[in-house]
């Protein structure tokens, strides 16, 4: 099995953020590895985003953790899988940083794959995999679609800005 093969979608497990943004694939990509720009987009606005651990290697930690205006928090420790600079990442929160195992309140693989669009801009697409139905629909009803697609605007406006 080819590590970096694309998942194969399947609709009863997995959700999909799937767009073409306007800014160029590279400064999205910095958006994503630049701590002070990915605390930006991360999560919908009126949250806000600490970026606990970026480490982009495999076996690295991944953990954010997202404040809202209420006093809600969500604390989201992971692990990353796999990096492809500027064309993929995969990260889990069924494992934290070293590989250790965690006990998430929502185990998920996600996977976020960045090319050239045809006449310019990124295509992006944003997978979340799942380990059974019911995970996807208890995710799809906390509101993936918007709140993933909102991101994904956040991300473009931010990467359009950069010189």
């Amino acid at each position: 099995m080819n590590p970096s093969a694309p998942a194969p979608f399947d609709p009863a497990l997995d959700l999909v953020i799937d767009r073409v943004l306007r800014a160029p694939r590279a400064a999205v990509w910095r958006c994503w590895v630049e701590p002070e720009l990915f605390v930006q987009w991360w999560c919908p606005r009126p949250w806000t985003t600490e970026l606990r651990a970026l480490e982009l290697r495999p076996g690295g930690a991944f953990h954010t953790t997202m404040r809202g205006p209420d006093g809600g928090v969500s604390d989201n420790p992971g692990c990353v899988f796999e990096v492809l600079p500027g064309e993929r990442l995969v990260t889990t929160s069924l494992l934290t940083g070293g590989w250790r195992p965690a006990a998430p309140w929502m185990g998920m693989t996600a996977i976020w794959t960045f090319a050239d669009a045809p006449g310019g801009g990124t295509h992006y697409r944003a997978v979340a995999l799942h380990p059974d139905a019911d995970a996807c629909r208890r995710h799809a009803e906390m509101g993936f679609r918007e709140g993933w697609g909102v991101c994904a605007e956040q991300l473009d406006a931010l990467a359009c800005s950069l010189g």
